[in-house]
């Protein structure tokens, strides 16, 4: 038996606080690529469509080795010929406590899933909250990942960014409906 495809658009989880902005964690390995790339791309599109204030976003990476560093040259290359702007981004490691103040937590890949996961084993519920970023691009499955650019070439990194970009865009028309049915 099959099952069907997931319903587009996803489901957000409820806001913890909903007289608080909505808050956004993107993870990736160690914040210096794909999640601080994902993390430009999103602000930017909540922006667009008038939701800046209400959604929080931020990033940060399961390992600790690029704490305090800059984004990646390439990641910060690529999203600067597409006007996007990572230049005052520093790596910061995901906290298990951050499990607890963010609304969604949206990995990049399924080992980043699994690492957040883990994180989370003594609190089931927090699981709902943790997702995969692509599972908000409607073009994507619900198990599509972000791969890493790090040891690829210099086009890796713009085919990671058409890919963050398809899901924010996703992403930002899930948060344009909430908002609509809440108002």
């Amino acid at each position: 038996m099959t099952l069907p495809p997931p319903a587009w658009p996803a489901a957000l989880p409820p806001p913890r606080d909903p007289a608080a902005p909505y808050r956004v964690c993107l993870v990736c390995l160690g914040n210096i690529c794909r999640s601080p790339m994902a993390e430009a791309v999103l602000r930017a599109e909540l922006d667009r469509i008038g939701l800046g204030d209400a959604v929080e976003v931020d990033s940060a990476g399961t390992g600790d080795w690029h704490v305090g560093h800059r984004m990646d040259s390439r990641a910060r290359a690529e999203l600067a010929t597409r006007g996007y702007d990572g230049a005052p981004h520093l790596a910061r490691q995901f906290r298990p406590s951050w499990l607890a103040e963010r609304d969604l937590v949206l990995a990049m890949d399924e080992h980043n899933l699994t690492d957040l996961r883990r994180m989370a084993a003594d609190r089931p519920a927090e699981c709902d909250r943790i997702r995969l970023l692509r599972s908000f691009d409607p073009a994507s499955g619900k198990d599509a990942e972000v791969p890493d650019p790090y040891y690829g070439e210099g086009a890796s990194f713009g085919m990671v960014l058409d890919l963050v970009e398809a899901a924010a865009r996703g992403l930002a028309k899930v948060f344009s409906a909430a908002a609509a049915d809440h108002s």
